[in-house]
């Protein structure tokens, strides 16, 4: 035995070991995707709306605060439409101070005069694409968080990009509560700390909340302030009806879920299940000067436009706090704490397609996916031994390598197995005889023209090489599109396909060609070749 062919066997007795080795045990190695283990598969859209107002409150919050550092404070300030904040009540003799300060500090923002005295802030439109963007990308990565802390295996979470580009697609293999982990992700989230406006007349003693928002703006003399809103709040009874009242708060948030540091289940003062939460230092603050400045007012505590609680603000608050008041349980009050810690989602979700896939299918598709690729392997395997003889021992050693090296590459790359990725594993069976029968038949037509077994088989794999590196290059090129732009079970298909022709033409020229010639260093006189 040569030299070459020494070290050319022991190269493929390496990878055969270390495929084997990444392989094993196959059930934990190899992933299974959606449609074979069951889970959820949805699409979401993100309400960019959302996220626009929500920036257009915070500015409303700022620009409040830095007209009130030079003495400018407007008498209201108020969000007008989607993207235009208005501002009134100005010294109409500093309106262009307040007006040249403005477009320095939110050059984002096209400020103008209406000449009433009001000033009119209106966000860009390159702006208010840009906060649409990052809306769609921050829901992506808050998704994400938390289905990783939640703990599900091999998720498949990516943004849409053809079509509507806030659509996000979900799919969670191996879930088995839909309904909490649906909440779990799909609820913003979004944390905010507002003032009650108690209605004229009335004090926070003798301020209760009506049962329905008509009924709240006659307490305000028929209608809302520009700046306030009404928010529900649904309350248990002494007889355990739930009964929902409505709440005068303030439009803007000065502090809200972003702001928080840390989140975490806790207790409240008798013993129920809460939220404790740990607010970042610049929110501390502004938390702190919130709390001194209203004292004995009302403070709601809203989470996704739904008030918890609404206590009353006793003494100065800093960075620590604690959500009770919410009926909270042991698992709501963790599913919140986890929410809260992963972020809170941008803007509101709604779910456009929804397919729960039950573990019973899954195993129905396994089972038959391995059957049909079971007896798709037998019968090619018999048309090789049969048609090809003992030469075809040697093409079905190289397929038996392909796919070996094929679910090895997959389990390194901690790649999905689908269905369609099963029908791409059946696909690349085929292509891997296909290489051999090229160049079994080059053999023949070499050993037909009289020249030895030994030079016939160098011969047939030389001229055969560029046209299985030909066909199997142009099926690797469709492929590399296939997952560059299919989504879902299409990329599965393209997966395999794609490993497995790369992984057959290492079989079919290099492996094959081996064990070639280590049957004629075994047999050197060999002067017929069963083929």
């Amino acid at each position: 035995m040569t030299f070459d062919l020494r070290w050319r066997l022991l190269l493929i007795l390496g990878l055969i070991l270390l495929c084997g080795f990444i392989i094993y045990p196959p059930a934990d190695k190899i992933h299974l995707g959606l449609d074979l283990k069951g889970g959820i598969h949805m699409v979401m859209r993100v309400k960019t709306d959302d996220a626009v107002k929500a920036e257009i409150d915070l500015t409303t919050e700022r620009v409040r605060a830095a007209l009130g550092e030079k003495g400018l404070a407007p008498q209201q300030a108020a969000a007008d439409g989607l993207d235009t904040i208005i501002l009134s009540g100005l010294d109409p003799a500093r309106l262009s101070e307040a007006r040249d300060l403005l477009g320095r500090q939110f050059a984002q923002y096209r400020v103008t005069s209406d000449g009433t005295g009001r000033l009119r802030l209106q966000l860009s439109a390159t702006e208010t694409q840009a906060v649409r963007d990052s809306a769609v990308r921050q829901a992506l990565e808050t998704i994400r968080t938390r289905v990783d802390k939640f703990g599900v295996a091999e998720p498949t979470i990516q943004r849409q990009m053809s079509g509507n580009a806030d659509r996000i697609l979900v799919q969670l293999p191996g879930v088995e509560d839909p309904e909490r982990v649906k909440d779990l992700i799909g609820s913003p989230a979004f944390l905010e700390w507002k003032l009650v406006k108690v209605p004229p007349g009335l004090t926070v003693e003798q301020f209760n909340p009506p049962d329905s928002p008509q009924a709240l703006d006659q307490a305000f003399g028929g209608r809302l302030p520009e700046d306030v809103e009404a928010l529900p709040q649904d309350r248990t009874t002494t007889d355990g009806r739930t009964m929902r009242v409505y709440w005068p708060v303030t439009k803007s948030s000065p502090i809200t879920g972003n702001d928080l540091k840390n989140s975490r289940r806790s207790q409240d003062r008798f013993g129920a299940p809460a939220v404790s939460f740990l607010l970042t230092a610049d929110a501390g603050q502004r938390f702190q000067e919130l709390t001194r400045r209203n004292q004995g007012q009302l403070l709601a505590i809203v989470l996704d436009r739904k008030i918890i609680s609404a206590p009353r603000i006793n003494a100065v608050i800093s960075d620590e706090g604690i959500i009770e008041g919410g009926n909270f349980t042991m698992e709501s009050s963790e599913d919140l704490a986890l929410k809260l810690r992963s972020g809170a989602l941008p803007a509101g979700m709604e779910i456009l397609e929804e397919r729960t896939v039950g573990p019973s299918l899954g195993a129905d598709s396994i089972r038959q996916g391995i059957v049909a690729s079971v007896i798709g392997s037998i019968i090619v395997i018999l048309f090789m031994l049969v048609y090809y003889r003992l030469s075809g021992i040697n093409a079905v050693l190289a397929l038996g390598l392909n796919v070996l090296i094929l679910l090895a590459a997959m389990a390194y790359v901690h790649s999905t197995l689908t269905l369609p990725g099963i029908a791409g594993i059946a696909l690349t069976v085929g292509m891997a005889v296909d290489a051999n029968v090229l160049v079994f038949e080059r053999i023949r037509e070499e050993l037909r023209l009289g020249r030895t077994v030994k030079a016939a088989i160098h011969a047939g794999f030389d001229k055969a090489l560029s046209t299985i590196v030909d066909s199997n290059l142009t099926t690797l090129i469709a492929g590399i599109f296939l997952y560059a732009y299919g989504t879902g079970p299409v990329r599965g298909f393209a997966v395999t396909l794609n490993v497995g022709i790369m992984a057959n033409l290492v079989t079919a020229v290099f492996v094959s060609r081996a064990i070639f010639d280590a049957a004629l260093t075994l047999h050197p006189r060999v002067e017929r070749l069963s083929i």
